[in-house]
């Protein structure tokens, strides 16, 4: 698939809301490690490749293991994810998913019981920061495959 035009170097101003989003995400309470494995997750559900590509290299530098990333799709019936990380993808999916009857209240009850009402709210911006970047990639067919970790990728808080 051919790019179509690349947004960041056309209209860099752009960049300027979504580096606070993610400023705001650096300096949240949740591990990065656990904000990765969620944006991995809202990109394989959206399908944006660029994200896909740059959260994977990402994960795996700060030393993700091959399989929780392969199996995250199916991550309600594999065993390699913690119940905090469980509740982070269900809420995160519901928000990144829903559809006429909203987030359930059954799923911020659930979520709630493994993160504060504080980590809701950051996972939620999690959720349209990713969400941003996405949709932006996708739209514009930004190219994946070039991205490289820096060597001062994050580990966890």
């Amino acid at each position: 698939m051919k790019e179509r035009v690349n947004p960041y170097e056309k209209a860099p101003g752009i960049l300027n809301p979504m580096l606070g989003l993610a400023k705001y995400m650096s300096e949240s309470t949740i591990e990065n490690s656990l904000i990765d494995l969620i944006d991995f997750r809202i990109s394989q559900i959206n399908g944006c490749a660029y994200c896909l590509d740059m959260h994977s290299k990402d994960l795996r530098a700060a030393g993700e293991t091959e399989q929780r990333l392969y199996v995250l799709d199916a991550w309600r019936e594999a065993p390699f994810y913690s119940e905090r990380e469980r509740a982070a993808l269900l809420w995160a999916e519901a928000i990144n998913n829903y559809h006429d009857d909203r987030v359930p209240d059954e799923v911020y009850a659930e979520a709630s019981t493994k993160l504060s009402e504080k980590e809701l709210i950051d996972l939620a911006m999690a959720v349209n920061a990713i969400n941003c970047f996405n949709r932006i990639n996708i739209a514009f067919r930004v190219a994946a495959g070039t991205y490289q970790p820096s060597s001062q990728t994050k580990q966890a808080k």
